[in-house]
């Protein structure tokens, strides 16, 4: 059973949607990249050591929103994984092709 939480219940929201934002300029940070891969083949200068760290740290934090219940978390870094994987596999397609 649900209790109503008043304000609080708002407030909630609130944080959430803010975090769906955040979440969002995330990933739409990361279409530039995907770009660079995807249509003009250039893969220099990326590591894949350093896109595997920051895939457990976002991996971490989808455990930390799924523990939370935090349904911003949740979706963001499921979408910013979904995009970081993108880019390691356009950069692997183009350094073994």
């Amino acid at each position: 059973m649900r209790v109503d939480r008043g304000p609080w219940d708002m407030a909630i929201w609130w944080v959430e949607a803010i975090g769906l934002v955040a979440g969002g300029l995330g990933i739409v940070a990361w279409v530039p990249q995907i770009r660079e891969v995807w249509v003009h083949g250039r893969h220099e200068g990326i590591s894949i050591p350093t896109f595997g760290l920051v895939s457990v740290a976002l991996l971490l934090w989808l455990v930390y929103g799924l523990i939370v219940e935090s349904p911003a978390m949740i979706i963001a870094n499921i979408a910013t994984l979904a995009v970081i994987l993108a880019v390691v596999v356009g950069v692997l397609r183009l350094r073994r092709g």
